[in-house]
């Protein structure tokens, strides 16, 4: 474990806990297991795809400069404690996900036990059961018939023949 790297991910985060260990783990463990060194990444050669809003993405974001901004930070919320990383480069990938215990007992125990347990102990190795994302896209700006707003065309709603964006469209759910 790099405690310098750690260090940093606890002051980007805030504080150190159990759910910012688990970020730090699946990614230090996720690019060993594709092979690459923990750095960062200047495009969208690495992405991760993060089955959680929780506090293990900051060090995502820290450690490997996986953003939602650069479009490879992607959020694909199951309520898992996974993580899946892709190298596009190389077209592996790999989902890592936490084993069932529970973390909130002895918060720095358990923060100690995710930095330095085996990795068998905390989590399973899967492939992940979906493609690698298609890279960014970039998209025109429409401007909506009511607020006057622009936002991206693929946002955009019709209705009647109108554009309207996602806050201005009236949703009909019958």
């Amino acid at each position: 474990m790099n405690n310098e790297l750690w260090n940093e991910c606890v002051r980007f985060h805030g504080h150190a806990c159990p759910g910012l260990a688990m970020g730090y783990r699946a990614t230090e463990l996720g690019m060993e297991a594709l092979g690459i060194p923990i750095s960062r990444a200047a495009d969208e050669e690495i992405v991760c795809v993060a089955e959680n809003d929780a506090c293990g993405l900051d060090c995502v974001q820290c450690m490997i400069s996986c953003t939602i901004g650069k479009a490879n930070l992607i959020l694909r919320p199951s309520g898992k404690m996974a993580y899946s990383f892709f190298d596009r480069r190389t077209g592996k990938s790999v989902r890592v996900l936490f084993k069932q215990r529970d973390w909130s007992k002895d918060r720095e125990a358990s923060v100690r036990t995710i930095l330095t347990a085996p990795a068998n102990e905390i989590v399973e190795f899967r492939v992940p059961n979906y493609a690698i994302p298609e890279k960014a896209r970039h998209f025109d700006s429409i401007k909506c018939d009511k607020c006057g707003e622009y936002c991206r065309e693929d946002k955009i709603r019709l209705s009647s023949g109108k554009k309207y964006c996602s806050d201005c469209y009236q949703q009909y759910d019958r």
